[in-house]
């Protein structure tokens, strides 16, 4: 009886440092899964210099997103078409994050010819946009589409073609999510719900990937 008793609890011993065992390994193999997102475009792509006007009528340079994470759109006030779809999803972005001093969204509009400051002004408090926060952003036409084809990559185009600016249109849905070092790391659709959910959730990837960065 003595010699059950004692197979007994080495038996119990044993399942128990099994399981502890199994526990352990589980909870190390979780610590090390960290999910991050892919880096866009050719390897080393960036976000290059910028200077555009506000709905306050201030300049926003690159300089002022810097350390930010931000998503860039483009649209145009006077749009019937995807843009108040896209706006009234990104105010969904706004609100998630609103207050915050990490996280800011630069909507560009593709007709600076109408989309004046003041146009943009009377556009921006549709949304009550903070103009620290919700930028948007008018300026050049053609310094405009050079940054959504080339810097932000919102729209395919071929580097040898010679576009006449003043006919060239950019009508775009899709977002795109920059990091604090002004890599691209994400593009959705931004009449997609799905794919704006998405975009929250990896805009708190982002700040969980900052904030460890800055603990390291």
């Amino acid at each position: 009886m003595k010699d059950n008793k004692t197979t007994l609890i080495l038996i119990s011993f044993f399942i128990a440092l099994g399981i502890g065992f199994v526990w352990y390994s589980l909870n190390l193999i979780n610590e090390k899964k960290v999910v991050t997102l892919p880096v866009l475009g050719n390897p080393g792509h960036r976000v290059g210099s910028f200077s555009f006007i506000n709905q306050d009528g201030k300049t926003i340079t690159e300089k002022d997103v810097q350390g930010k994470i931000y998503v860039v759109e483009y649209f145009f006030a006077t749009c019937r078409g995807i843009c108040p779809k896209m706006n009234e999803n990104m105010a969904k972005v706004y609100q998630a994050f609103r207050g915050s001093k990490e996280v800011m969204i630069l909507s560009h509009t593709v007709d600076p010819k109408k989309d004046t400051v003041q146009a943009l002004k009377a556009y921006s408090l549709k949304f009550d946009a903070d103009p620290r926060q919700w930028m948007f952003l008018t300026g050049d036409k053609k310094a405009l589409y050079d940054m959504a084809r080339y810097s932000y990559l919102v729209t395919a185009t071929d580097d040898t073609a010679v576009v006449d600016i003043q006919s060239d249109f950019i009508h775009t849905q899709h977002w795109v999510l920059v990091d604090g070092d002004g890599y691209l790391r994400g593009m959705y659709d931004g009449t997609n719900m799905g794919e704006v959910n998405k975009l929250i959730g990896d805009i708190k990837i982002l700040l969980q990937e900052k904030h460890k960065t800055t603990k390291d």
